[in-house]
């Protein structure tokens, strides 16, 4: 497997990582647990060592599945995430950050 180095940071990657999202979240039920926990460790065994989660994901619920599947590599593997969404009612997620209001505006090009 090929890696990459991320930005100045020395960390290294494999080139191919592991969006963990349809999980358990975004494209209908949830899958068996016990079959993306086997997935995902099955994606180490065959190199793959950056994965991909997020808090809204369930919420919180992917998070909770991709760190016990990787719990055995810890050292050995990359996690991002994204965090500060702003959960509604009954964990329900939003992909709204930030209010309107504290926002920064991009710059327009001349």
């Amino acid at each position: 497997m090929q890696k990459r180095k991320l930005g100045k940071s020395n960390l290294e990657v494999s080139a191919l990582g592991l969006g963990c999202m349809g999980m358990s979240y975004g494209y209908g039920p949830a899958a068996d647990k016990q079959e993306m926990i086997s997935l995902i460790r099955s994606a180490v065994e065959r190199g793959v060592t950056f994965f991909d989660t997020a808090e809204a994901y369930g919420p919180f619920t992917n998070e909770e599945l991709v760190g016990e599947a990787l719990a055995p590599f810890r050292g050995r593997v990359v996690i991002a995430t994204k965090f500060g969404f702003k959960l509604g009612p009954k964990g329900s997620s939003s992909a709204r950050i930030a209010d309107r209001s504290t926002s920064r505006k991009s710059p327009r090009p001349p």
